[in-house]
């Protein structure tokens, strides 16, 4: 079990507050401090994981600051959320898969969904001046011709 600075706690906390599996963190770990540590070890810094039981307040508070703030991050943030990304990817995709109609054809009509807003389109139906809708009650009645001028009159003589 190699021993770790406070730094490379950290890195490690924090990674596994942003969902990072303990594998992805321990080639992390390797990578940044070029330190050797095991998936086991790696698990003593969750404490979401009956390994980081005894993980010290300070890193278990860490973790919550980093979590949290991972999770209310906007998704514009996000790589694959921009659709500028998503473009690109696409079409280095739709050049590979040319040759085959069938994703060729997807891919096309992905591509359009992006650039037409298709994903982003909302109805929104209000009333006048964006209020909500007003709702009349009506009520519609069949008459003939002579029970229409006998109410007519009717309603003469009252005033």
């Amino acid at each position: 079990m190699a021993r770790l600075k406070k730094l490379e706690k950290a890195f490690i906390v924090r990674s596994l507050a942003q969902f990072m599996e303990p594998s992805q963190v321990v080639d992390a770990v390797k990578e940044n401090f070029k330190v050797e540590v095991s998936r086991q070890q790696v698990e003593c810094y969750d404490p979401t994981k009956v390994a980081g039981a005894d993980l010290s307040q300070e890193f278990v508070d860490m973790f919550n600051e980093a979590r949290k703030k991972y999770i209310e991050q906007p998704i514009c943030n996000i790589e694959g959320a921009n659709d500028i990304v998503q473009l690109k990817v696409l079409s280095s995709l739709f050049i590979k898969k040319q040759n085959n109609t069938r994703d060729a054809i997807k891919l096309s009509d992905q591509i359009q969904k992006i650039v037409k807003g298709y994903y982003e389109k909302k109805i929104e139906i209000t009333g006048k001046d964006g209020g909500p809708l007003q709702s009349e009650n009506v009520t519609y009645v069949t008459a003939t011709d002579e029970q229409v001028r006998q109410a007519i009159d009717e309603l003469e003589n009252e005033y």
